[in-house]
């Protein structure tokens, strides 16, 4: 596995040899990835390679088959281990779809971890969900409203602003532009970059979207044959000798966002 960083990088999520297999099918074997402090990796490929159960193994959601995760150098067991709960606070997670708790208003949403992992009474929670609720970009009038009352990109970022509730050193998102039109998409990859260099957050995005590729991803890495086939800088990425690699970054789509990223 070729990688864009240099020897001294801090590896935070390392990755080895992990196997996930359901039932007889297997989905990753012999898996390897590094993950590097501060970057924002985008994972991708294509439908089956195990995205989403690649991102569900590292959070400790899903007990791999085999192989090692370290997170900060910590083995990764399933969610919760015991005596794990600094670890979990290190980690936010934006699922795909917001997975917001519906009977609840958005300000609830987010206060929610900070009362459960950390025993604040409610007003202070939800004080302190506001300031994510606006670091997140919605504004104060957002935070009495419930999910279904929120356009698709106003829940991408109410669950932007849960998962960045307890402060976490790594965010973990899941698609976290689909089904955004293109000016929502790009406002949001803006918006990721942005907390990125404030907050020094490392950043695991699976994602599909060729313009987030361009405009927000330091690295990128392809799924493909059960394995990671290749996890560098993007330029890198799309001269790999691969007909998946071919199709997805040099189609119609690839040069599009290829030409909006130039321009």
């Amino acid at each position: 596995m070729v990688t864009g960083h240099g020897a001294g990088a801090e590896v935070v999520i390392s990755v080895r040899n992990l196997c996930n297999r359901f039932g007889g099918h297997a989905v990753h074997e012999g898996l390897d990835l590094d993950v590097y402090r501060g970057e924002i990796l985008g994972v991708v490929g294509g439908s089956g390679t195990g995205k989403s159960v690649l991102l569900r193994s590292i959070v400790g959601l899903r007990r791999p088959s085999g192989g090692e995760i370290r997170v900060f150098g910590e083995e990764r067991g399933v969610f919760p281990p015991q005596g794990g709960s600094q670890l979990e606070r290190r980690c936010g997670v934006l699922f795909q779809n917001g997975a917001l708790f519906s009977s609840l208003t958005v300000i609830e949403n987010i206060a929610l971890p900070l009362i459960e992992h950390t025993g604040l009474p409610r007003p202070e929670a939800e004080h302190l969900a506001g300031l994510k609720l606006a670091l997140a970009g919605l504004p104060k009038k957002a935070g009495s409203l419930y999910p279904a009352e929120l356009s698709g990109g106003m829940v991408k970022r109410a669950a932007l602003a849960r998962a960045l509730a307890l402060d976490p050193d790594i965010l973990f998102l899941d698609e976290p532009t689909a089904g955004l039109d293109p000016i929502g998409a790009a406002a949001f990859d803006q918006l990721l970059v942005t907390l990125r260099n404030a907050l020094g957050l490392t950043v695991f995005m699976v994602t599909h979207d060729l313009d987030t590729l361009y405009a927000a991803c330091d690295r990128v890495a392809v799924l493909s044959r059960k394995k990671v086939l290749v996890a560098d800088r993007l330029e890198v990425v799309a001269a790999t000798d691969d007909p998946w690699v071919r199709e997805y970054f040099h189609g119609p789509r690839g040069r599009a966002a290829l030409q909006d990223a130039g321009s």
